[in-house]
């Protein structure tokens, strides 16, 4: 090679080493989680900023859906939980998917290490969900966490579980099943009371001698309730502020602060927090004496990491956004919208410009009593204050003679997400 053309070599690998982002190579996007949030967030970015490279990585092969499982669960609707392969959706809406699950992020080096090896990014979404703390429990008890999690799940962290979690319910013929609420914040705030009305409803069709006992140590939520009291009361015993002390998985017998309940079965879910990955990478918030707030911090406003603008975290792993309201209820709907909010962030800063400043919203439709249908919609919508701080309004709206509007509701939201729901 003379000199001529290694100089010109030389100065073509400076600049482009060196050139604006935005006229740089094509951005690479890594998107950790196949949940709604990560699906959204997938779908988005290739509908307003097609060159950019997108990929999602996944631990599991297909998606399943929480929403409408309660259902399902306890035989109130034929149509099993909406499943769908990871590489179909992919391939219809023209991003990439990898099938692997993730260790660890370094931001320092923009590359995260999993099962499939090490990856690069220039912008990275972690969606992550949440994890269950029996440590809360069980303390350093490694054979008890793992004992409560085999025999009795809870069935709220992983739709895999969902399965065994049905067949459980439909063997369960008699004695006592405890169901507890973890405190909160945690997934989906109204789904364990709708679920517990749900398995009384079956005990009640199936005339079981047999009794739901509801440990909640939150305080009472009073449209359940009234339900558990005026249709349920010979199948639901509901104990609200009620908080647990001690799980012997293999006695079957929890002791609360007035209480012990000795069982015949149990769908047990300890507290909540982020999932392990937010943990490993060093992302979660603290509380104002420096403990772990269990809870990955993030900006409010731009929903990237603390400190790591090109780090994006959306989903029910998310510390508190205001102070004023607190978290954002850790729902699949506010996790996907949450998901094209940082699209547009990408897409923008990808592009040079400045990104709107754009907030969250969220639609739930609960059942509330069963026979005869009654449901309760609740709307959640967001807006900045003056400050600068969110505030949050929201609304409910009591149903009667409902009419499947959830299932309504799923389906708009599968097909939000390209998902096939049928």
């Amino acid at each position: 090679m003379d000199r001529r053309t290694l100089l010109k070599s030389a100065l073509g690998a400076a600049l482009t080493a060196y050139r604006p982002f935005a006229s740089a190579a094509i951005a690479r996007i890594l998107i950790i989680g196949g949940g709604w949030g990560g699906l959204a967030t997938a779908r988005a970015l290739r509908q307003i900023a097609p060159s950019l490279d997108v990929t999602l990585l996944a631990r599991d092969s297909h998606f399943t859906s929480f929403p409408l499982s309660n259902r399902w669960l306890c035989d109130l609707l034929p149509q099993p939980p909406v499943r769908a392969a990871y590489a179909d959706i992919a391939r219809r809406h023209g991003f990439r998917f990898l099938q692997t699950e993730v260790n660890a992020v370094d931001r320092e080096k923009r590359q995260i290490s999993a099962s499939s090896g090490t990856l690069s990014y220039d912008w990275l979404v972690i969606s992550a969900g949440i994890r269950e703390n029996h440590g809360a429990w069980f303390g350093d008890d490694i054979e008890q966490a793992r004992l409560t999690r085999e025999k009795f799940a809870s069935g709220h962290v992983d739709p895999a579980s969902l399965q065994a979690l049905r067949q459980k319910l439909a063997d369960f013929n008699g004695g006592t099943l405890v169901l507890t609420i973890p405190p909160a914040p945690y997934r989906c705030p109204p789904a364990p009371y709708e679920r517990a009305l749900m398995i009384a409803e079956t005990l009640r069709q199936r005339q079981l001698k047999a009794r739901l006992v509801i440990l909640d140590p939150n305080l009472p939520m009073l449209a359940f309730d009234r339900v558990y009291r005026d249709a349920y009361r010979d199948w639901i015993t509901y104990l609200p502020q009620a908080t647990i002390r001690h799980v012997d998985p293999l006695a079957r017998r929890i002791q609360t602060e007035f209480d012990t309940i000795d069982f015949t079965d149990a769908l047990l879910a300890p507290p909540q927090e982020a999932a392990d990955l937010l943990w490993q990478s060093d992302l979660i918030g603290r509380n104002g004496d420096g403990s772990p707030s269990g809870w990955a911090a993030h900006d409010p406003t731009h929903l990237h990491a603390v400190g790591a603008p090109n780090v994006f975290l959306i989903g029910d792993q998310l510390d508190r956004s205001s102070h004023l309201f607190g978290f954002y209820p850790k729902t699949g709907q506010i996790a996907a919208r949450q998901g094209q909010i940082v699209a547009r962030e990408i897409a923008a800063r990808a592009a040079g410009e400045t990104p709107p400043r754009l907030l969250p919203d969220s639609s739930c439709q609960v059942i509330t009593r069963v026979n005869p249908s009654e449901m309760t919609r609740i709307d959640t919508s967001y807006r900045f204050r003056g400050d600068g701080l969110i505030q949050q309004t929201v609304r409910q709206q009591h149903i009667p003679q409902a009419a499947d509007e959830d299932i309504v509701w799923a389906q708009a939201m599968y097909a939000e997400l390209g998902i096939p729901s049928g």
